[in-house]
């Protein structure tokens, strides 16, 4: 039996909103995704069937339909492209998982704790591969394009990012482009496919790409604080990777650009032994010198412009909705 995902108590209400102006066509897209990469192999099954509880709230299926919805009506083609973005967005969270050897993610085993890296590696493969196979069937080179140019976006992204750790001169401006490649990329196109597959103008359709990107910017900024300061038993998920991994994130960022003298040195020293202790260490110097409060106040100014590129919208459920997951990505703690 397929696992439903985890709701994060605080997210219900609007979930379940979500769920009554477009729950029929998300769960067409669910229906899509599973028929999509089905499996003769009872290997294969098995590793799927896990999969489905290892998924999270499916915010970018629901970007495409309410997106979709906002600027005219949803039709089938925006179901399945909400299931190849899914399909996409899921691949990442599986080779992520083998890059930062993370055991665990919403609240179950990751594949390559239960499996193998190899199988993570193929299993990611596999969901790229079919996520392109099913973009084709619409028959729009357009959507073929933009989600393959989203796709590249995101892998280059990773790279960047696997290519700048233990750097601790990394500047936040660098820091924002990477995030934006690796994870506000699809939320983009999300967004302007959904847009423009009912129809809208391309005035409407940048707007919702922007959207979507500074949507994506601020989950990711929340993402990497709740690394930092986060619970693993209310995320869910491995916490401390970053840390260990050396991946610089943008309250670690604040904080060096703000310390001096011994401070500075003491920072760049558990930085460069990276480990439970060093999280523990730098937390309170993170508090101290105002990098927490300062990355959570980044996150809010750019759900700010999100919501301000809605106005290019009229008035509608759809759009009331896409405001408020904008507040929501901000201030979430799982």
């Amino acid at each position: 039996m397929k696992t439903p995902p985890r709701i994060n108590p605080s997210s219900a209400p609007l979930m379940a909103r979500v769920q009554t102006l477009v729950g029929e066509s998300l769960r067409r897209v669910e229906t899509i995704f599973a028929e999509e990469i089905g499996s003769r192999s009872p290997y294969v099954r098995e590793i799927l069937d896990h999969l489905a509880g290892y998924r999270g709230k499916r915010m970018r299926p629901m970007l495409v339909l309410l997106s979709g919805q906002a600027c005219g009506k949803v039709i089938e083609a925006h179901c399945v492209l909400a299931a190849a973005i899914e399909m996409i967005h899921t691949a990442t969270l599986v080779h992520d998982d083998i890059l930062d050897d993370a055991t665990t993610r919403r609240h179950v085993a990751t594949i390559n704790s239960r499996w193998t890296n190899e199988t993570s590696v193929l299993l990611g493969d596999y969901l790229f591969t079919h996520a392109f196979h099913l973009t084709s069937s619409l028959g729009d080179a357009a959507a073929c394009r933009s989600i393959g140019r989203a796709t590249n976006l995101v892998c280059e992204g990773e790279m960047s990012q696997i290519g700048e750790r233990g750097n601790l001169d990394l500047s936040e401006e660098t820091y924002l482009e990477i995030i934006e490649g690796k994870t506000a990329e699809l939320c983009a196109v999300a967004c302007e496919l959904g847009a423009r597959h009912s129809g809208a103008s391309e005035e409407v359709c940048r707007e919702l790409d922007g959207y979507g990107r500074d949507l994506g910017i601020a989950f990711q900024i929340a993402d990497d604080l709740l690394d930092v300061v986060g619970n693993e038993r209310q995320t869910g998920k491995t916490l401390g990777s970053d840390l260990e991994k050396q991946k610089l994130t943008l309250p670690i960022i604040h904080l060096l650009a703000h310390s001096e003298g011994a401070q500075a040195e003491r920072v760049r020293d558990l930085l460069s032994r990276p480990g439970p202790q060093a999280r523990e260490e730098l937390l309170p110097l993170l508090v101290a010198s105002g990098s927490l409060d300062y990355a959570r106040t980044r996150a809010v100014e750019f759900t700010v412009s999100a919501r301000q590129r809605l106005q290019c919208l009229p008035d509608s459920p759809a759009r009331q909705l896409l405001d408020e997951m904008a507040d929501f990505v901000a201030i979430r703690s799982a």
